[in-house]
């Protein structure tokens, strides 16, 4: 357990023996005051008398030991929380490292949930190990050995009696820990998905109150709940009845020498100032025998943990290299490109070219294929077949900073940090003026809701952008993209939330910041992209056609089809028309 820990500490493990040392001589203090009330109860045991100055020299000593011990012991506790919080800090650092390696993609099928409980949750548990389960552990453990170590050397007859609780004691422990660990998994299962359905609860309390699902989301929720606290419950049923048998036992160290060891002194095979000496040993061994055993239960559970984090992110890193962009231009090529959600393929070899300074269109059904090739151009996931260059260099060839630096992306939700607007706009190029973000706002269109708001520009954004309306979240999005002013970018229903005033502005927006860039756009309103200089069709993952709006409605079923509904779609009205038959609504 120690051992797999070990790494993340670094020069930090000096704290951890400093504490270890340091708790150890605070309670072989401890353990001082039991030899000075032994030499206290022998001479009266004989009918000796004990002065005053010598009986108020051991009440000193004990005073001064136990002043030891709690100056130490708690210095042993800085130490270890030293070494604790700045490993905490290692690992949370690794897993981050780690975490960026992963397909983007891939963490976002993790789950908020399950990535909060680990860089939160499972990780702050291990500092319990830490800073107390291994320092106070051990030591704790030590102190029992030491008295042993003395009662062998003061009377081996009556040593050995005093360990005629332990097997019973340690059967029980390790009864206890069989039990748990059989549940542990399950245990810990449950755990992630409660906490993963508790996230999805409150993320999605707006849409539940809308709809009125309050009672189907809440079933899920509570038994998710009940779930996790049954599991709960019934891994501490079990363990219970031998916890409660060792706490009882082990610590009784006097249970069988204390009568026994009378029947010695009585037939004189021990003394009366050894069964005292071994009696006040026995004393100072069962509080710190209990403590010991409080934190073993720990181990196992921590044991877990480690694994579950190390194990975490162990699927396959992104596949990228530390070389910088070193393309021959800005043309984008999809070669025989395959892709699949783990066992299900959802894109059979696709072949494209983006050509420098062109518009390219994908248009299709939902579920073709389009939003998952713009992700594959800026390596949300690694590809299963095929490769997708940028300039003749392929993707997989340069570092993901630098593929980000030549491509901006803008999807349709987009996510807005709790910081100001401007902060959030400046994402795209920290190094930009603040005139310049404010051109870039203007050119998305901020101008006239930021006009609206308190402080302008400099409006907080609020939890994930709440303060702003969808539309108004996707104009400080495309300003990013502006600020930026990457050769490649990638519209991936950038205008969904656009209201209709403003659509007109948007698209002007759009056709100046795309002026002169290679460009993939994905709409599902096929009116928005008919200049584009290439539309291509998906269908059920497979490049169906490729051409211009008016080739494609001569050549192309599919898009006709598509063309069709979204001719229908626009004109959708509501309203009392004759043809609806009463239900309000017509097309």
């Amino acid at each position: 357990m120690f051992k797999k820990i070990k790494p993340y500490m670094g020069g930090y493990i000096k704290y951890t023996y400093m504490a270890l040392a340091a708790m150890l001589v605070g309670l072989i203090a401890s353990m001082i005051p039991y030899f000075v009330v032994y030499r206290i109860i022998t001479p009266l045991l004989s009918g000796e008398s004990i002065s005053g100055s010598v009986f108020g020299i051991s009440i000193a000593i004990i005073a001064i030991c136990e002043l030891v011990y709690a100056i130490f012991y708690v210095l042993g506790l800085k130490f270890s929380h030293i070494s604790a919080y700045n490993t905490l800090k290692n690992i949370r650092i690794s897993l981050q490292r780690k975490l960026e390696q992963q397909p983007l993609g891939t963490i976002q099928d993790m789950g908020n949930g399950k990535i909060k409980k680990m860089f939160t949750d499972d990780i702050e548990q291990i500092e319990i190990l830490l800073a107390h389960a291994v320092p106070e552990g051990i030591s704790n453990l030590c102190v029992p050995v030491i008295a042993l170590i003395f009662m062998f050397l003061a009377d081996w007859k009556l040593a050995l009696l005093s360990l005629c609780s332990l097997p019973i004691g340690l059967a029980a422990m390790g009864m206890m820990f069989k039990a748990g660990m059989e549940r542990m998994n399950a245990y810990y299962a449950a755990a992630s998905k409660m906490n993963a359905t508790i996230i999805e609860y409150v993320n999605g309390m707006e849409v539940v109150k809308v709809f009125g699902r309050d009672g189907e989301s809440y079933k899920r929720y509570e038994n998710d709940i009940k779930s996790y606290r049954d599991l709960t419950l019934a891994w501490y049923k079990v363990c219970w009845p031998w916890m409660a048998l060792y706490t009882s036992v082990l610590p009784c160290i006097s249970l069988v020498m204390l009568p026994v060891g009378t029947l010695f002194v009585i037939k004189g095979i021990s003394t009366i100032a050894d069964l005292v000496l071994v009696f006040c040993l026995s004393l100072s061994m069962g509080t710190p025998l209990l403590k010991a055993l409080a934190f073993a239960g720990k181990f196992p559970q921590l044991n877990y943990k480690i694994d579950e984090i190390e194990h975490a992110m162990d699927n396959e890193p992104l596949k990228t290299n530390n070389n910088t962009f070193t393309g021959s231009s800005h043309e984008v090529r999809f070669e025989n490109v395959r892709f699949g959600y783990k066992e299900k393929e959802v894109l059979h070899g696709v072949d494209l070219e983006l050509h420098e300074g062109t518009m390219t269109a994908l248009v299709g059904e939902s579920g073709s294929g389009k939003s998952t090739l713009a992700k594959l151009l800026v390596h949300y996931y690694d590809l299963n077949g095929g490769r997708i260059t940028l300039g003749g260099q392929d993707i997989t060839d340069m570092s993901i900073e630098a593929l980000n630096d030549q491509i901006s992306y803008v999807s349709q939700e987009q996510f807005l940090f709790n910081t100001t607007l401007y902060e959030n706009i400046l994402i795209g190029n920290p190094s930009a003026t603040r005139e310049q973000v404010l051109v870039a706002a203007n050119k998305a269109q901020c101008g006239e809701f930021l006009a609206r708001l308190p402080k302008g520009i400099d409006t907080m954004a609020g939890d994930g952008g709440k303060m702003l309306s969808g539309g108004e979240r996707q104009r400080i999005s495309l300003a990013r993209a502006i600020l930026k002013n990457a050769p490649v970018i990638v519209l991936d229903e950038a205008t969904a939330f656009i209201d209709p005033e403003n659509e007109e502005k948007m698209n002007s927006a759009i056709a100046e910041i795309i002026k002169d860039k290679t460009v993939l756009v994905i709409a599902h309103r096929l009116q928005t992209i008919v200049n584009a200089d290439k539309i291509c069709v998906l269908r059920d993952g497979n490049l169906v056609a490729a051409d211009t709006h008016e080739e494609l409605l001569k050549t192309c079923p599919e898009y006709k089809t598509l063309w069709n509904s979204s001719e229908a779609s626009a004109n959708w009205t509501i309203g009392n028309s004759e043809n609806t038959q009463g239900n309000g609504v017509s097309a």
